[in-house]
């Protein structure tokens, strides 16, 4: 009989300094009832009398004000997510939210908070969204003196708060790095970065110039094809004053706009042994695409409205989760999409310009997809994206000095997320710290200030 993660998971005793003792769970708190007063997540308020508090990451999960659904158990308790392990000190009046949410309350042996912090320091293995408090009873707790348990919390809190001050120093230095490279794009597609070039080179083809070339060049590709549809001009007499020499045109005057599909799942053939990179929209996180996580036949690429698209096409996330709506990557390989996935085929030689100037609409792209029950693009919204082009030669320039100061921001940007990932680390230092009676956690403080 194949034996599961909760049959082999046995966590080690700990050992603890002289004086202190070791109690299993079912000695060490009580799982409280809270009366079946759950609030479903549907009936949650934005603002009211009563926090609602539930196993997601977010202190307070929202707010009711129906007196008759607040929890009537005696304060403070910790709230354990059965779904995703999240532990929260509750000293308040509030009502609990939806399911998963275990209310325990410490033997009266321990501080409260001591035993909060105890179940923070624990490494809980991760199942997903499944269940996790059958790992929970399984760990045994260390029971200090009740008078070094206060002094324990205290000293956890002071380092916890030095640190607090060290990452909120570091969101407000990322938010910033975040805001200056909005201001790189802008002021790239605006022509500010390049004011002393136009100066030093006024002689340089117009931009409405490449673009008849452009358009040029996409009549005798479609030679033997369908009568040629001229793409719809945008109107310009809305949009900003450009510099000298630029244009206002739109993606499908600049390029072919296609998607992709998705294979109907149950259909073996589009799949079982497939060697087509198949991506979607979740890969764009990333500035460019290399691989795939998927991958269909021939045989799908054949009789279903996939279109194999070569290196070089510009992907842009049409809908997708959280933030992923409206990202642009470049695509390094030959690959199909879904249907989630606007895929830019260009000329090479403005491709770079137009993804600077593709992110650089990134919020706007957002917000435009942002009516309807569903907030997506659609291809007809791709395809009137309006681009400030500059002259060919111009792009280059604009394109190299984006870079250069891109990459320092990047740069950064990875000394700040590596910054924040060592303070969660060093949280859990002090916790351990601490629960094994050792004192002097600061050092570990100042290497997260350097």
């Amino acid at each position: 009989m194949t034996k599961t993660l909760e049959d082999i998971f046995e966590p080690a005793i700990p050992i603890v300094p002289a004086g202190w003792d070791v109690l299993p769970f079912e000695q060490a708190a009580d799982v409280v009832s809270d009366k079946g007063k759950r609030i479903k997540q549907g009936s949650y308020l934005p603002a009211g009398a009563i926090p609602i508090i539930d196993q997601g990451q977010e202190p307070i999960g929202g707010y009711t004000n129906d007196q008759d659904l607040a929890y009537e158990g005696g304060l403070p308790v910790i709230l354990f997510g059965d779904h995703t392990r999240s532990v929260k000190y509750v000293d308040r009046r509030f009502a609990v939210g939806a399911e998963g949410v275990k209310i325990l309350r410490p033997n009266d042996a321990y501080v409260p908070k001591f035993f909060y912090y105890l179940l923070r320091s624990l490494q809980i293995p991760s199942r997903g969204y499944s269940r996790h408090f059958q790992f929970l009873r399984k760990f045994h707790f260390p029971l200090a003196p009740y008078n070094q348990q206060t002094a324990i919390v205290a000293e956890i809190e002071k380092q916890f708060s030095r640190l607090d001050e060290a990452v909120a120093s570091l969101k407000r230095t990322k938010a910033s790095l975040k805001r200056y490279k909005a201001a790189v794009l802008k002021a790239a597609v605006e022509g500010k970065l390049t004011e002393g070039w136009r100066k030093q080179h006024p002689d340089v083809e117009s931009a409405s110039k490449l673009l008849e070339r452009i358009q040029a060049e996409r009549r005798t590709k479609w030679n033997g094809r369908a009568k040629y549809q001229e793409p719809e001009k945008p109107d310009a007499s809305r949009l900003a004053t450009l510099p000298e020499g630029w244009v206002w045109t739109n993606i499908d005057q600049l390029a072919e706009v296609g998607t992709g599909a998705t294979p109907k799942r149950g259909k073996a053939t589009y799949y079982s042994g497939g060697h087509i990179p198949w991506v979607t929209s979740s890969a764009l996180n990333k500035e460019h695409v290399d691989k795939a996580d998927e991958f269909v036949t021939d045989t799908a690429l054949r009789e279903t409205n996939l279109s194999l698209y070569p290196p070089g096409t510009l992907l842009l996330a049409m809908y997708g989760e959280g933030r992923t709506r409206g990202k642009c990557s470049v695509l390094r390989i030959h690959a199909t999409t879904n249907q989630a996935i606007a895929a830019i085929q260009c000329a090479g030689e403005i491709r770079d310009y137009l993804k600077l100037a593709i992110w650089n609409q990134y919020e706007d792209l957002r917000r435009t997809a942002s009516g309807g029950v569903q907030p997506n693009l659609n291809l007809s919204l791709v395809r009137a994206i309006t681009i400030p082009v500059p002259p060919l030669s111009e792009q280059v320039h604009i394109v190299a000095e984006v870079e250069r100061r891109l990459s320092v921001i990047d740069e950064l940007e990875g000394t700040v997320e590596a910054n924040l990932t060592r303070a969660e680390r060093l949280k859990q230092s002090v916790l351990a710290n601490a629960f094994s009676g050792k004192t002097g956690s600061s050092n570990l403080v100042r290497e997260i200030k350097e």
